[in-house]
């Protein structure tokens, strides 16, 4: 049972359950019962009931009538658009963080661009897919507009799933390119800011691709995130 039995709220608990989908504590096709979750978290079937009716809606889990509900799979298609579409929304929004960010924001980016590299070199990559979606969440608050920060959570949370593999030696790369998004926003550079936003989103498709074609086929979302 989790240790915040009795204090989580629908969507702290709805935020962990999706967490254990990209990592693969749940795999695709897998059975989520609201039984075992109420256990497992220590809340009641109501808020777990709901939770799985937000997963359904963000596509992380599907319904089968008379059957249950389980977790979703992602196809090779859908990694796909997430992956062009993450690569034409981040650069706009980075541009606009480089000119609208607060120092509050800054300091939370360069923090988290920290932690992230402190748990690379201690070899904690588990840690990785939390500090990483949280990076990108950050930085979309960073661009104040509202919409635009609503479009990138979803759609970090979804491009941690199709990195849930993500090869080990792109993991320092990746948060040596955050280090240096948090540069040009600090430098408020919009032009620079864009840019490495387009780079280091492209140095994570490249990784993607070359594992998916190494792999031979399609692959399905399962474990846990390292870097993107």
């Amino acid at each position: 049972m989790s240790s915040t039995a009795g204090r989580m709220t629908p969507q702290q608990l709805c935020r962990a359950i999706r967490e254990d989908i990209i990592r693969g504590s749940y795999l695709p096709g897998q059975r989520l019962t609201e039984e075992a979750l109420a256990e497992h978290h220590g809340v009641s079937r109501v808020p777990v009931r709901e939770a799985l009716r937000t997963l359904e809606a963000e596509g992380f889990a599907s319904s089968r009538p008379y059957a249950g509900v389980f977790v979703a799979a992602l196809t090779e298609e859908e990694a796909a658009d997430l992956l062009e579409i993450r690569a034409r929304l981040e650069p706009l929004c980075a541009s606009r963080a480089a000119l609208r960010r607060t120092p509050e924001q800054l300091g939370r980016l360069k923090e988290l661009t920290a932690l992230g590299q402190d748990a690379v070199q201690a070899g904690r990559l588990d840690e990785l897919a939390r500090l990483n979606s949280r990076f990108h969440e950050v930085l979309a608050e960073a661009s104040g507009s509202t919409l635009l920060a609503q479009l990138i959570m979803q759609l970090s949370w979804k491009i941690a799933w199709v990195y849930s593999v993500e090869l080990p030696r792109r993991a320092g790369d990746s948060w040596n390119e955050h280090e240096e998004i948090c540069a040009a926003l600090e430098a408020r550079d919009p032009e620079r800011a864009a840019a490495v936003v387009a780079s280091h989103i492209a140095h994570a498709t490249s990784a993607y691709r070359f594992r998916k074609d190494s792999e031979g086929g399609v692959r399905q979302a399962g474990s846990g995130s390292r870097a993107s």
